[in-house]
């Protein structure tokens, strides 16, 4: 099995559209395709800036000219939660008519979207590949043969692993921006590669406030990693 990971700009996707002209975020949490209506349906995680760009972004994506349907199931400060139903793109018909299927959530942000998607064997992932290109502009980003021993260990420990992407996605846009940036200066290499004063001048606030969204950051992840090696044993 081959799995590949695109970086994507789609035409026709009324979330791409959006992200490119307001400063908000998309991430699904649960999507499905209707093949005789060729609707995608999902339910999203959307992320502003602030509380004015996230209304900004939702009148922008309800409004869209492809999108069927848009329901607000919550909102709180900056982030809200979404229903929507959209006809089948370009790339969606292109990846589903090779065979091809979706592995991981989609993540919108800045005009661009993240794809996670999988094919049985190589040359039907490069005719894929080439078919998408026609109307769509995309990088692979990474590209892995997966192994049948591998593929059955991720689903034999698939809570395991969705008690991870839960962590994840319980952080907030400033929570994961902070400990993403922490982590790549060697906040937490010994020795330390950045002090929580780096940090504070890279984020401009105080070293009490960048203290506080690490630690809180770091509750939230580690909290899953220990229910998922709990699963795991």
């Amino acid at each position: 099995m081959m799995d590949i990971t695109l970086d994507m700009e789609q035409y026709d996707c009324p979330f791409i559209d959006t992200t490119d002209d307001h400063d908000v975020s998309f991430t699904t949490l649960h999507w499905k395709f209707d093949s005789h209506q060729r609707e995608l349906e999902t339910r999203m995680v959307v992320e502003g800036e602030s509380r004015e760009t996230l209304e900004s972004g939702l009148s922008a994506v309800q409004e869209h000219h492809n999108m069927c349907e848009c329901a607000l199931f919550k909102k709180r400060d900056d982030t809200a939660v979404i229903r929507t139903v959209i006809g089948e793109t370009d790339a969606m018909g292109v990846i589903r008519n090779n065979g091809g299927y979706v592995t991981g959530p989609f993540h919108i942000e800045d005009g661009r979207e993240r794809w996670e998607v999988g094919f049985d064997d190589d040359e039907t992932a490069d005719d894929a590949l080439a078919e998408l290109e026609v109307n769509n502009e995309f990088d692979v980003e990474s590209r892995t043969s997966v192994a049948f021993d591998d593929a059955a260990d991720v689903i034999e420990h698939v809570g395991a692993a969705s008690e991870l992407l839960e962590g994840c996605r319980s952080l907030s846009a400033v929570e994961r921006e902070t400990l993403t940036v922490a982590a790549r200066k060697g906040y937490f290499d010994q020795p330390r590669g950045a002090t929580l004063q780096m940090l504070a001048e890279e984020f401009d606030v105080s070293d009490t406030a960048v203290s506080k969204n690490v630690r809180r950051a770091e509750r939230k992840v580690l909290r899953r990693v220990v229910e998922a090696l709990e699963s795991i044993e």
